[in-house]
């Protein structure tokens, strides 16, 4: 591998496990909101134990994240700092304070603010953290969509021109709520599977059924929104949606491969196919016509020279059906759990599987994650730059291993903290017996 490789290795591992704790906090604080509104205070001060851990975690492997930037992809800020700029600052300086300040009141100040107050400070935190993923999401969608900006024609980079034009990206205004409830499926199956696990104590019982409500309707939320944005991405990227069903020839009445064997665009590949589906997915027609792989190549050539524009066609592939397949199977439990609770019990098979739970709608994340950043290339910004073109100058092999590898270490470290953070407050109960009253004094005697 060279430098280029083992760099996009080093962002993707960085940036996957960053994000690993990010839709998780979203959710964790948006629960512990719903809870102190409802007045479920012992459930809500679980739900903000996990947050906080989880919030520290993330704090930590999203400033080594940023430190990446300039370690790995100093050609890439250089070029778009004016446009990236202004979003890391808004999120470092108002989103992320917002949330850490009002963390700390929230959890600190439960006996001393008014219970009006107090409820408030959790519900900041979770306003905090979307305005965060929305405005991080901004500077994606850039990525993937670049608008609002011009190239300097003395320096040649790239000046913002509406920071209101960078939010307001259509890929962004489509993105956002598809990642929300993503985050939304990521928090209640984590509940979900803490509360089976402990499902001796009654006291987790309400927080289970919260949990599989949650995972449900984010799973539910995430077909319909990820529906509208395949329909922007494929406008904005047609490459990107081609590699996804690895259709090369341009087709009328497109089909989708539900399940496949083989190499996609190699023979022997045999899939299982729904006729028209794939049209109707990115068209809301079932009779239009997707763009495949080499026309779009030969049209790509024209516009921006020689070159391959062709992602890496079976990532993009098996990370599209892996990222549904696991966001369907979590739903699916859940729904599982809610059917047989009702009737009165849980089979064995589903008491098993639902602890584990939490890893599908993780799965499925990291699968979207890298379907829409390695079914970009050869892009950084689309149409603007490629990827090759943001790594640092200079760069060697043997400085971006032993980065990777120290960041690999101190992550590895940071998992098994985060692991048993999480299992040592599962244990606790959640209605601690309450601590015996001081014996009276006896009277004094003269």
């Amino acid at each position: 591998m060279d430098v280029l490789d083992l760099t996009r290795l080093q962002f993707a591992v960085v940036t996957i496990y960053h994000y690993l704790f990010v839709p998780l906090s979203i959710s964790l604080a948006g629960v512990a909101a719903g809870l102190e509104i409802a007045g479920r205070r012992t459930l809500a001060i679980f739900v903000g134990k996990l947050l906080i851990v989880t919030f520290a975690v993330g704090v930590v492997t999203g400033l080594v994240q940023e430190f990446q930037f300039g370690l790995g992809w100093s050609a890439f800020a250089t070029f778009y700092g004016d446009v990236f700029g202004p979003t890391l600052a808004i999120e470092g300086m108002l989103a992320f304070f917002l949330e850490a300040t009002f963390l700390g009141l929230w959890y600190f100040g439960r006996d001393r603010l008014p219970r009006a107050l107090h409820v408030a400070t959790i519900v900041v935190v979770f306003v905090g953290t979307l305005l965060s993923a929305f405005i991080i999401l901004a500077a994606n969608s850039f990525m993937q969509n670049p608008v609002a900006y011009t190239l300097d024609p003395d320096t040649g980079r790239a000046r913002l021109d509406s920071f209101t034009g960078l939010l307001l990206n259509e890929v962004n205004l489509a993105a956002f709520p598809h990642t929300m409830a993503g985050a939304a499926m990521v928090g209640g199956a984590l509940l979900l599977g803490i509360a089976v696990w402990r499902r001796a104590d009654a006291g987790f019982a309400p927080l289970a059924r919260v949990g599989a409500w949650i995972t449900l309707a984010g799973g539910a939320l995430t077909a319909l929104t990820g529906d509208h944005l395949g329909k922007v991405i494929t406008r904005v990227q047609p490459m990107k949606m081609a590699a996804a069903e690895a259709l090369y020839a341009t087709t009328t009445g497109a089909p989708f491969s539900v399940f496949a064997a083989g190499r996609p665009g190699e023979e022997p590949f045999v899939s299982i196919e729904i006729p028209r589906l794939l049209s109707f997915l990115v068209a809301g027609d079932p009779d239009a016509t997707v763009q495949g792989i080499n026309d779009l190549q030969a049209q790509y050539t024209a516009a921006y020279g020689p070159g391959s524009y062709v992602p890496m066609v079976p990532v993009a592939f098996w990370s599209f059906r892996l990222m549904i397949g696991a966001g369907v199977l979590a739903a699916v439990l859940a729904a599982a759990y809610l059917w047989f609770h009702r009737r009165g019990g849980l089979p064995r098979w589903l008491l098993q599987a639902l602890p584990l739970v939490p890893a599908l709608p993780a799965l499925a994340n990291t699968f979207g994650w890298v379907f829409t950043e390695t079914a970009r290339q050869p892009w950084l910004a689309f149409g603007i730059s490629t990827t090759a073109e943001g790594v640092s100058p200079g760069l060697t092999v043997p400085e971006v291993v032993a980065s990777l590898a120290g960041f690999t270490l101190v992550y590895g470290v940071l998992a098994v903290v985060w692991l048993r953070l999480v299992r040592h407050l599962s244990r606790q109960p959640l209605d601690p017996a309450p601590a015996p009253a001081p014996a009276a004094e006896s009277a004094p005697v003269y």
